[in-house]
């Protein structure tokens, strides 16, 4: 295990002091891994994509320059674990050459809360923060992506920067659709979706029956899961994202690590696959994580040849039975901001935000000072210039 120095803090609520450490993701201890699974089960906020089984084959092979350092805070050397969280350092912001540490990301991951075992959120975020400020390749601000708006974490947050002087400044905010209600999933059904919708879709069942035999298939533990990795990763080269060169098995890193995470959270209970098919041929498929008391609906695809009659939403009907879950609350749809298909069915929405906090030196105030009046002054001017993207909501 390869550990940074320390930073060890005191704290009244620890007996021992809280130590920050980077480790090796490849080269965890038994007991280390076991905590980190431990953890999601205690986790303020549920995010799939900072457990074991899917963050630790995302440092492996999607970050070949390994820029990522696996950070965990723990009581103490062998207390138990407070939280963890993937950083980089950064040499751009947006268009800025401006160094800072953030949140490490990857494109297929659609949540970027830490796991941070709940009541201690305050905790881990001062001892964050303070660590980045005696790390040596840490500037100006620590830049955390993709937070639930108003949720623990970002409460915290904002908590432990205002004790520190400073403020967390929320840089971006989107919003995507959320499946949250106590409706059955007919009722859901009937609620969220028009009538003459409702009967256009039913029509289209109805063709598609003539078609052949039509079933919906759900994936269930001790079944195996290599076919079903197999068939999804063909079902979505065969669209749009296929030949955009976007799908998954486009490229060897992405599709090595999709086979990896399913099959993982396979093993960790947190899997919940379905598909649609006429007689032998998948016409769409869904891949959710499941982690209580939240959903995450990670990845769909569907056949395009058949999209006359929208397999893809007739099997999102199909998932609503996830109303039915008592283990489940809310699901996140994990999709694009107006996504026309799913925000025409799942009526909720979730709120996330990016969220900046400064370090402490007084060049990082400094720069942290200057950069938040020039975003302040960019989105004004942004707003009066619709035409803008996102891509270009930085200075």
């Amino acid at each position: 295990m390869t550990v940074h120095p320390a930073f060890l803090v005191d704290h009244q609520a620890s007996a021992a002091p809280l130590a920050v450490r980077v480790v090796d993701p490849l080269a965890l201890s038994h007991e280390l891994a076991a905590a980190w699974d431990a953890l999601a089960a205690e986790a303020s906020e549920p995010n799939p994509f900072a457990e074991r089984w899917c963050l630790q084959s995302a440092l492996h092979l999607l970050d070949p320059a390994r820029r990522a350092r696996l950070v965990v805070v723990q009581g103490g050397p062998d207390g138990p674990l407070i939280g963890v969280m993937p950083l980089a350092n950064a040499a751009r912001y947006g268009r800025m050459p401006l160094r800072h540490a953030t949140g490490w990301t990857h494109p297929n991951q659609f949540h970027g809360a830490p796991l941070v075992r709940a009541g201690f959120e305050p905790l881990f975020w001062s001892i964050l923060l303070g660590w980045c400020d005696a790390a040596p390749w840490a500037r100006t601000l620590l830049h955390v992506p993709r937070l639930t708006a108003d949720g623990p974490l970002h409460r915290a947050l904002a908590e432990a920067a205002q004790r520190r002087g400073g403020a967390a400044e929320i840089v971006h905010r989107e919003e995507r659709a959320l499946l949250d209600s106590s409706l059955s999933p007919a009722a859901y059904w009937e609620a969220a979706v028009r009538g003459k919708k409702r009967k256009e879709l039913r029509r289209q069942a109805s063709r598609l029956a003539e078609q052949g035999e039509v079933a919906f298939r759900r994936w269930h533990t001790g079944d195996a899961v290599e076919p079903w990795i197999d068939a999804f990763l063909a079902l979505e080269a065969r669209g749009w994202k296929g030949r955009a060169g976007s799908a998954l098995a486009s490229h060897g890193d992405t599709e090595a690590w999709f086979r990896a995470i399913v099959a993982g959270a396979g093993e960790a209970g947190r899997l919940d696959m379905r598909a649609l098919d006429l007689g032998d041929r998948p016409l769409a498929m869904l891949i959710n994580f499941l982690c209580p008391p939240g959903g995450f609906s990670f990845k769909t695809a569907f056949d395009e040849d058949y999209a006359r009659f929208s397999p893809g939403v007739l099997l999102q009907q199909a998932n609503l039975d996830l109303l039915d879950d008592d283990r489940i609350a809310w699901v996140d749809s994990c999709a694009a901001p107006g996504h026309p298909m799913i925000d025409s069915v799942w009526r909720e929405r979730r709120a996330l935000v990016w969220v900046n906090v400064p370090l402490a030196g007084a060049g990082d105030r400094f720069r942290f000072n200057a950069l938040t009046k020039a975003e302040r002054l960019w989105h004004r001017w942004k707003r009066a210039e619709p035409g803008l993207t996102d891509d270009q909501d930085r200075p």
